[in-house]
């Protein structure tokens, strides 16, 4: 039997489309799943923690995550290129957002563009403990911190929070 060129084409086509499907076959069926469980209730504040402790959890090019203990109070800050989201695990406070003022509480979901003026002061007799995820990565370099506006002049200026790095 001869075979020409149009038939060894479609042969070598439906081989290469034959050998594209068992290879994503067995990557799905044979591919562990990457995802991270972790149990927040876990993460508990260390007793020698000063007013904010953060709990880096993950952190990649696209976002970084915390838990975060509040004992007192965050300072009116912003970020200068994050993005930043909460979700309230325990206790209660009163957000501020620019100059809108809420009080929060477990469940609650807050979501803070960057540049965006916000504080947190705590109203519970517990810390206030929360899931905070910021994208991109962050990497601690953005963070400014407000001083409210005197009459004299109004200051910015960067400070740290203490992290279990």
């Amino acid at each position: 039997m001869k075979i020409n060129k149009a038939t060894t084409k479609a042969l070598l086509t439906q081989r290469k489309t034959q050998n594209f499907i068992f290879l994503i076959l067995a990557l799905f069926f044979f591919s562990t799943v990457q995802a991270e469980r972790l149990s927040l209730s876990e993460i508990t504040l260390p007793p020698d923690a000063g007013n904010i402790y953060a709990h880096k959890i993950a952190s990649d090019a696209n976002s970084s995550d915390f838990v975060i203990f509040i004992k007192k109070q965050v300072p009116l800050h912003k970020h200068l290129i994050h993005t930043e989201t909460i979700f309230v695990l325990e206790g209660r406070g009163i957000f501020q957002q620019g100059e809108e003022k809420i009080e929060i509480g477990p469940g609650d979901y807050l979501r803070i563009p960057e540049n965006t003026p916000h504080a947190v002061t705590v109203l519970s007799d517990k810390p206030l403990k929360v899931l905070s995820v910021q994208a991109p990565e962050f990497l601690g370099k953005d963070r400014v911190f407000i001083k409210e506006p005197s009459l004299e002049s109004p200051a910015i200026k960067a400070t740290a929070i203490e992290t279990d790095e």
